[in-house]
């Protein structure tokens, strides 16, 4: 399959397909929230992202800045040529469980040490995720767990026709 024909970036914008592969880990000033069942179960600006050409980017946040009981061990496990070994975990707030929507590398490949003690967390089962302010939108697509915001382009892997990209 060819690669799809970029979306051209306006200004203050980046195309994930300018994101490098393998994915490279970058700071986030900007402040990150997440709410569920009502309840805001993160507020931080402690973040980084992971950028990985095609895909939106993934925000990964400190386990302790989540609230208390939010973030509980769940079976399963995935592996990212890249990262490593991904465990997963239930998220839990407002008494909404979302099993097995997060994800954290306790034991991230070499150049990916910054992962260790940070979990990413699908948007799509969250009530809300915000960066800076603005309300994500959740990457295509059952298994990625990219964030879209106005300032990323596309198209975005996980749509309709990109399993070979």
């Amino acid at each position: 399959m060819s690669r799809p024909r970029p979306e051209i970036p306006g200004t203050g914008q980046e195309s994930v397909w300018d994101y490098p592969r393998p994915p490279r880990i970058e700071r986030v000033t900007a402040p990150v929230t997440i709410r569920l069942g009502g309840q805001l179960i993160v507020e931080t600006r402690d973040v980084v992202r992971v950028l990985e050409t095609s895909h939106p980017p993934v925000y990964y946040i400190p386990i302790a800045d989540f609230v208390p009981g939010a973030l509980v061990d769940a079976d399963g496990s995935t592996f990212c040529e890249f990262k490593g070994t991904a465990r997963y975990l239930d998220v839990r707030g407002g008494g909404e469980v979302r099993p097995a929507c997060a994800w954290n590398y306790p034991h991230p490949s070499p150049g990916f040490e910054p992962l260790r003690d940070r979990v990413a967390v699908y948007a799509q089962q969250m009530d809300e995720c915000t960066v800076d302010g603005e309300v994500v939108t959740p990457q295509p697509g059952g298994f990625y767990g990219g964030w879209i915001t106005s300032s990323v382009v596309g198209p975005f892997k996980g749509t309709p026709g990109s399993q070979g990209w």
